[in-house]
């Protein structure tokens, strides 16, 4: 069965992501793959119902393939 978590598609208006920032490093967010990444913290926080989870304690380390990605 499917999380409900990661199968809700996670779009987010352009205006509410713009105001977004990571709750570590205070830097802009980029959304990837569903979820909010930040290139400085090297923390990914998960989108739950079109809402983000930007809880430290509850983000998960991007991998480093990730954020060689992001640049």
């Amino acid at each position: 069965m499917a999380d409900p978590a990661t199968s809700a598609p996670s779009q987010l208006d352009p205006e509410f992501l713009a105001m977004l920032v990571c709750p570590q490093s205070r830097k802009p967010l980029v959304l990837k793959n569903g979820r909010l990444l930040c290139r400085e913290s090297g923390l990914a926080y998960r989108i739950e119902d079109g809402i983000p989870i930007l809880l430290i304690e509850e983000a998960e380390r991007i991998s480093d393939a990730e954020l060689a990605e992001l640049g």
